[in-house]
């Protein structure tokens, strides 16, 4: 099994290269835009899959961009979720509605997909799972958009397009139980580093092989706590810098890319976050999402600012400053 908390440099990977965008714009204009650089594999009914966020979380994706987003180039879309393993305010149904309701996300259709029951789909060529069970609605879409907002995770290291997935779509009490807890154990936390990220890999897999090509992916690389947004107003100060936001047809592509900005800052901008990726040996959750054919750990960074030129994460991440909170937008 591959050290999950081992960083391979790009040099040293190899296979061939997906294409992933990159813009600097950190905005509703910079997330549309984007947008439209991976949106042709889209049709029919679309599902927007969202990390709504606890209550009052302050580090989720502004409101208003995904109010614009879908408005301006999404107007049938709903935003997909599924209720938490663990018992909080997104627990059952009914708490979660509420919650919806008090972040905003009251401006298009909001489908819990496990409120009515779960379905399983098939894991091809899993180790751990031959099924995972989802929430029982995500077969009634025709695509998914995997929006994402890239940050620390508590047991998973980060969380990129790959945690909101596997975890995201897993219905609540059992799919992720599945995923979190080992069989005959009292601790519902039982499964941890690598063991942890291949299972959520492999979540992700029946629900991506269930939409074949019809998946697109955006990673929003802002307010990176190293906690998850699960965590709500408990999560722990961002001291990460913003960096912008990416996209892609290729999920392994979009998070490796994200990973390696993270790992490509000064160690005084990556040291909190590099440290809760490499400790919860995150890292598998690439090399894993690579050897189960789902997409390339090599690819071709293309900058949207600047003509399309193509740049590495080095450059990507040259702009960037020490955190300040952006006060002005409201969620």
């Amino acid at each position: 099994m591959i050290d999950g908390s081992k960083y391979v440099p790009y040099e040293e990977r190899t296979g061939n290269e997906s294409i992933v965008y990159f813009t600097r714009d950190l905005s509703a204009e910079g997330l549309e835009k984007m947008y439209n650089r991976i949106k042709g594999n889209l049709s029919g009914k679309i599902a927007v899959k969202l990390h709504t966020g606890e209550p009052k979380g302050p580090n989720i994706i502004p409101r208003p961009w995904v109010r614009h987003l879908i408005e301006n180039q999404i107007p049938e879309g709903t935003i997909v979720e599924t209720n938490t393993f663990y018992k909080g305010a997104r627990y059952c149904t009914e708490d979660h509605l509420e919650t919806l309701k008090v972040n905003g996300w009251t401006f298009c259709p909001v489908d819990i997909m496990d409120s009515t029951g779960t379905q399983l789909l098939p894991v091809k060529g899993g180790k751990w799972f031959e099924n995972m069970s989802v929430g029982k609605t995500m077969t009634d879409y025709d695509s998914l958009f995997v929006l994402t907002h890239f940050k620390g995770h508590a047991m998973g290291g980060f969380g990129g397009s790959n945690k909101n997935i596997g975890i995201g779509c897993a219905c609540g009490h059992i799919g992720k139980k599945w995923i979190h807890q080992q069989e005959n154990s009292d601790d519902p936390w039982s499964v941890v580093q690598e063991e942890l990220m291949e299972k959520i890999s492999e979540s992700t897999k029946a629900t991506i092989d269930y939409f074949g090509r019809k998946v697109s992916y955006v990673n929003v690389l802002r307010n990176m706590s190293v906690s998850c947004d699960c965590e709500g107003v408990g999560a722990a100060p961002v001291v990460t810098p913003n960096v912008g936001i990416l996209a892609s047809t290729d999920i392994v592509a979009i998070d490796q890319a994200s990973i390696d900005m993270v790992f490509a800052m000064k160690d005084e901008d990556h040291k909190d976050l590099v440290e809760r990726i490499t400790t919860r040996h995150g890292l598998r959750q690439l090399s894993y999402m690579k050897e189960l054919g789902m997409g390339n750990d090599r690819y071709i960074l293309i900058d949207v600012d600047n003509n399309d030129a193509r740049i590495c994460a080095k450059d990507a991440i040259a702009h960037v400053v020490p955190f300040v909170e952006d006060k002005k937008i409201s969620l």
